[in-house]
C-alpha cells in the first residue's frame, strides 16, 4: 500500500511495506521520530517508500491522479501552474495509494493504519487503487478552478514502470503552493 502526506510540515508518499520494515528492523511505532534521527529516513526514500515533500500548507487542497496519459488539469488554460517536478520513484504494495499527514507515522500502527484505511474508505477521502509495482511520478502544483474560486491542487502523474527510476532529487524541495484565496 502507497501513501501520500500532503499536510503538516514534512509530507511524504508511504508504503505499507513500512510496516515490514519497521517490525524487520525493530523500529519503534514512532517512525516519525526514527526517520529523523537516523539514517532510516533516507533509506526509505531510497527504496521507494517514501517520496519527500516539504512545505505544504495547511489547506484543503484538490489531489488528482492522473494515470490516463492526457493532458494534466494543471496544463489546461483555466488552470494556474506554480511547479512541476518529475523523477521520482515509488513502489505501490496492496494496490492503493492515499494521502495523509505526516502525523500517523508518530504511532505506526497496524490498528492506525487500519482506521486510517476504513476512515478513507468511509469519507471518501483522496485514495486510488491502482495495479503494484514501480511508478514514476511527476508532481504538478498550483490551482485549478473549483466551483467559481481557485483552489490549491496538486496533480501526481503516475507512469507504471518495469523497475525503480534513479534516486536524482533533492528531498529538500518546497512544495508550496501560494494560494490566491486564502
Amino acid at each position: 500500500m502507497a501513501f501520500c502526506i500532503v499536510r503538516g510540515d514534512f509530507k511524504n508518499f508511504i508504503s505499507v511495506n513500512l510496516i515490514f520494515r519497521r517490525q524487520s528492523n525493530n523500529l519503534s511505532d514512532n517512525l516519525a521520530m526514527e526517520f529523523t534521527s537516523n539514517e532510516n529516513g533516507d533509506n526509505v526514500v531510497l527504496d521507494g517508500i517514501i517520496l519527500p515533500m516539504v512545505g505544504i500548507e495547511n489547506y484543503p487542497y484538490t489531489i488528482i491522479f492522473n494515470l490516463s496519459g492526457d493532458t494534466p488539469e494543471l496544463l489546461k488554460t483555466d488552470s494556474h501552474l506554480q511547479f512541476r517536478r518529475d523523477g521520482y520513484s515509488l513502489k505501490v504494495e496492496n494496490n492503493i495509494l492515499m494521502l495523509f499527514t505526516w502525523r500517523i507515522l508518530e504511532q505506526f500502527t497496524n490498528e492506525r493504519v487500519n482506521a486510517l484505511l476504513n476512515h478513507y474508505r468511509q469519507y471518501n477521502r483522496p485514495m486510488i487503487e491502482i495495479e503494484n509495482g514501480w511508478y514514476s511520478i511527476e508532481i504538478l502544483g498550483g490551482e485549478t478552478l473549483q466551483d467559481s474560486y481557485y483552489e490549491p491542487t496538486f496533480e501526481f502523474i503516475l507512469r507504471k514502470t518495469d523497475r525503480k527510476g534513479p534516486a536524482e532529487f533533492d528531498i529538500h524541495t518546497d512544495f508550496m503552493i501560494k494560494n490566491s484565496a486564502y
